[in-house]
């Protein structure tokens, strides 16, 4: 019976800030139900009854997770600006990370000194970088929900409650936040510029989101074709993405180390690869993920994955309870992966007339896997279904490897200059082109989607 008790916790744990995200029972519903469990796990040891010992740790990790949902909730604006909201104000702060592009406006998170988050939404121009110190002029409000979206509590789950739209800036400095952070950044930066420098757009913006999830902006149509086939999540640096990099990484080093010394640098690739990404929330959710499932795979414990995969969610949810109810990617990343863990070895059968060669079968069976199981999700929050996933994919996928190596070749040749990147661009140009072209002939056929 002991060896439940880590199961029992991790679902108990989930299940009540599951509860708690939806019918708010409150702390003092909390501390009742462990004070319970505690008496309850006593009398177990007494009477040495193994089911009550389960119950009550069932019901113990259940009241933990509301308690931390409740903690995680009660965060709010500080003593100094609660007062000051729904007024013009004039504020200062520094950027405290990346700066989110999009086609005609970007999003800055700036941290004023009493340490509140504010989302500003600014005009594209003039560029401000993270560790900007600003003063910023205008509106302070509480952000506005949708009819269809809970806006502001999915902004509160990353403690942002207030936000001012297109304010006066002025930059007065530069140096705030984290040196490290700053300086990986930069770095992105400049690899970037690189990128730009020898492709054209959109194929530079397609790469830096393929290679390091660059938040520059694609146009809007071109990520409706990818939202429309179902390969959206290329470009948006998932687990995927992150995976191929530290094979990248373990292969290279594999040729001339053990097996566990290249599976360990195929790990601190991913690590290091997060932190130069920016170590968002995002990033590191796919990173942990990439990272579990690539060290399963390296030992091939198929069954270590599916414990070390439920234990890196409990992990991320004890950090930010808020993200199990309001954060799609990481609902979308967890739920793709118990795809394929546990409906892959089921799915097997059906993709068995697709060729081995050039991995086809496996990214069939991979895309099945993960669609089917991020399905109920997508419906829910898209109301719209791809009926051409797995063609789409299966073209794509075989090239998204050598893209991304030409890609990252082409950003790191032309950061030293533009001509030694040449050769390598050009096959990332054609490769990326493809890529494009093959997302929007998908898109384009009448019925590839369905609304409901």
């Amino acid at each position: 019976m002991r060896r439940a008790f880590p199961a029992l916790i991790i679902f108990g744990f989930a299940l009540g800030v599951f509860s708690e995200s939806f019918f708010a029972f409150g702390w003092p519903f909390a501390l009742l139900i462990i004070i319970v469990s505690v008496f309850l796990y006593i009398f177990s040891r007494f009477k040495e009854v193994g089911v009550l010992a389960a119950i009550s740790v069932l019901l113990f990790s259940f009241g933990f997770g509301i308690l931390r949902y409740e903690i995680k909730d009660n965060a709010s604006v500080s003593s100094e600006l609660q007062p000051i909201v729904g007024q013009k104000v004039l504020l200062e702060g520094f950027v405290s990370d990346e700066p989110d592009e999009r086609e005609n406006s970007t999003r800055l998170i700036l941290k004023t000194n009493d340490g509140d988050k504010i989302l500003l939404v600014t005009n594209r121009y003039p560029e401000f970088s993270y560790g900007d110190i600003l003063e910023v002029s205008g509106a302070l409000k509480e952000p506005d929900s949708f009819s269809d979206f809970d806006y502001k509590a999915y902004l509160a789950k990353d403690d942002i409650f207030l936000e001012m739209v297109f304010p006066e800036i002025e930059k007065v400095g530069s140096g705030g936040g984290s040196k490290i952070k700053s300086a990986l950044l930069e770095i992105k930066k400049k690899y970037l510029s690189g990128l730009a420098r020898v492709l054209p757009e959109p194929n530079a913006s397609f790469i830096g989101g393929l290679t390091v999830g660059a938040r520059k902006s694609m146009p809007s149509d071109i990520l409706e074709n990818f939202r429309k086939v179902g390969v959206i999540h290329i470009v948006v640096l998932s687990g995927y993405n992150i995976t191929i990099i530290a094979r990248a990484f373990a292969g290279a080093l594999g040729s001339f180390l053990p097996r566990i010394l290249s599976a360990f640098f195929g790990v601190a690739g991913i690590i290091l690869f997060a932190i130069l990404a920016g170590a968002s929330a995002t990033v590191i959710r796919a990173s942990i993920m990439a990272a579990i499932l690539y060290l399963a795979g390296s030992a091939g414990r198929v069954y270590q994955a599916k414990i070390a995969l439920f234990a890196a969610g409990f992990l991320m949810i004890l950090y930010n309870p808020k993200i199990l109810r309001f954060d799609l990617g990481f609902q979308l990343s967890f739920l793709a992966a118990l795809g394929l863990i546990y409906l892959s070895p089921h799915f097997a059968r059906f993709v068995k007339w697709l060729p081995q060669r050039f991995k086809i079968r496996e990214y069939g069976l991979a895309t099945l896997s993960a669609q089917i199981a991020v399905l109920p999700l997508l419906l829910q929050n898209t109301n719209s279904i791809s009926l051409l996933t797995l063609p789409a994919n299966l073209l794509i996928l075989i090239f998204v490897p050598i893209t991304m190596f030409f890609g990252a070749l082409s950003g790191v040749s032309a950061w030293v200059h533009p001509w030694l990147a040449v050769p390598f661009s050009w096959v990332a140009y054609f490769l990326s082109s493809y890529e494009l072209m093959v997302a929007s002939f998908f898109a384009n056929i009448p019925f590839s989607s369905i609304n409901f």
